[in-house]
């Protein structure tokens, strides 16, 4: 009986424990394997390459998030994929986040700054983020709550940021090229 009230405990007092992450990705020669604990406020994603030209050591990214999801897409079109890796917080906002790196014509993986839209533009907030890449185009899209939403039901319609893959002076950088209020 002890043992049955301790489970029970367990399980209420670590509800949103996640399961590792561990995934292998492949496109056109290169493919990288990625893992992680997912341990909510303290995790490590790994990220080994094989198939780079130059560089194929492992990369160990230090984040409080859970990882979710990860995928590759050539999302400037030129032969060579970029790494998305989707991230979030545990918890009923799911609070999304994504991590990309570019394989540089598949020589190496280096990280690319995703930038931040102006505050105004995330009024009424909430998480529950969406990432995909499509038409050479990240995409994030969130559902806008109003005053007096729940969390489980949003009124304010989805806001959508597109970004394109620009080079900056020392990094790869997804600019925000299109906002959309639908």
């Amino acid at each position: 009986m002890k043992s049955i009230l301790f489970l029970l405990a367990a399980i209420c007092v670590f509800p949103c424990l996640a399961a590792p992450f561990d995934q292998t990705l492949e496109a056109g020669g290169f493919s990288v394997h990625i893992t992680s604990p997912n341990i909510p406020g303290k995790n490590t994603i790994t990220l080994l390459p094989t198939g780079l030209k130059s560089m194929n050591s492992p990369l160990a990214l230090e984040v409080e998030e859970l990882i979710v999801r990860a995928f590759l897409e050539d999302a400037d079109g030129d032969n060579s994929p970029e790494l998305f890796l989707i991230l979030t917080n545990p918890g009923s906002g799911s609070y999304g986040k994504a991590l990309s790196y570019s394989t540089n014509g598949k020589k190496a993986l280096t990280p690319i700054v995703i930038d931040e839209p102006d505050p105004k533009h995330l009024e009424g907030y909430m998480g529950h983020d969406e990432f995909t890449v499509m038409e050479n185009t990240l995409v994030r899209r969130f559902p806008i709550y109003e005053k007096g939403d729940t969390n489980a039901s949003p009124t304010g319609g989805w806001r959508q940021f597109q970004y394109k893959l620009k080079p900056g002076e020392a990094a790869w950088h997804f600019r925000i090229d299109r906002i959309e209020t639908f």
